[in-house]
């Protein structure tokens, strides 16, 4: 059966009848309407986002379907967490925690592109995403958030499907995130010194080695690459003759 399809940049939640979308639909014979208020019932949580948006609607039936774009999910949970980027250092330094009703908003923004069949499931992508970011959920670490998840703690939130929070909710977490940056800032200097240290004591010794040593350590990689002695090219054995360059090859 062969379709027709409309595309075009709305606002999330207000699209309307206006240009470009009504003159568009209008041919197509489908109710303009209810196409409308089903595009802005799946882009209500993109409130003051610009969002592409496909229709598809069959020429026969006039039947519908509607295709949300969105970001990749780190970018929407950057923009809840209120940073730039995630942790260079997942595991150790936290750089941010979101809570359960903004973990829901970002799980129903991206329903369409993420691959759990229930919201519970999406819920949880979205917390194995901040996982690999070093944002926290509810406080927790990603294991142990989607295990409060499996457990039933938010089936509550869940189930009302709640995507706000309250200004002090936003101040609390704001604060967190102050104290996230502070502790990280405080762990790496103690890496640094730490670091140090263990180059000063092997001076001289091969960079392997001083890398090896710096890893057991548990120092952070990022951290020990800016630590290492840069790699110099290896000197000339005493009085040996300076290398020669190749004859070119005669011509054949």
């Amino acid at each position: 059966m062969a379709k027709q399809t409309v595309e075009a940049l709305v606002e999330g939640g207000k699209a309307s009848a206006a240009p470009p979308l009504g003159p568009a639909l209008g041919p197509l014979g489908v109710n303009i309407g209810q196409v409308i208020n089903d595009i802005n019932k799946k882009t209500v949580n993109f409130k003051g986002m610009q969002v592409p948006i496909k229709v598809e609607v069959d020429s026969e039936t006039k039947e519908y379907d509607i295709k949300v774009g969105t970001p990749p999910a780190s970018a929407l949970i950057k923009k809840e967490a209120g940073i730039e980027k995630g942790s260079g250092n997942p595991l150790q330094d936290k750089v941010a925690d979101l809570r359960i009703e903004q973990i829901i908003k970002i799980a129903k923004m991206k329903e369409d592109n993420l691959f759990g069949k229930t919201l519970k499931d999406r819920i949880k992508e979205v917390i194995g995403t901040c996982n690999s970011m070093g944002i926290l959920v509810e406080g927790k670490p990603a294991v142990e958030a989607i295990a409060e998840v499996n457990s039933g703690k938010f089936d509550e939130e869940i189930k009302a499907e709640k995507t706000e929070l309250s200004a002090a909710e936003l101040k609390e977490l704001e604060e967190e995130k102050k104290h996230l940056a502070e502790e990280a800032v405080k762990r790496r200097e103690e890496f640094l010194s730490k670091g140090k240290a263990i180059v000063a004591s092997l001076a001289g010794k091969p960079r392997g080695e001083i890398k090896t040593k710096l890893a057991q350590a548990g120092i952070p990689t990022l951290i020990i690459e800016e630590l290492l002695p840069q790699e110099t090219p290896a000197a000339a054995a005493p009085g040996a003759a300076p290398a020669q360059a190749k004859p070119a090859e005669a011509k054949k």
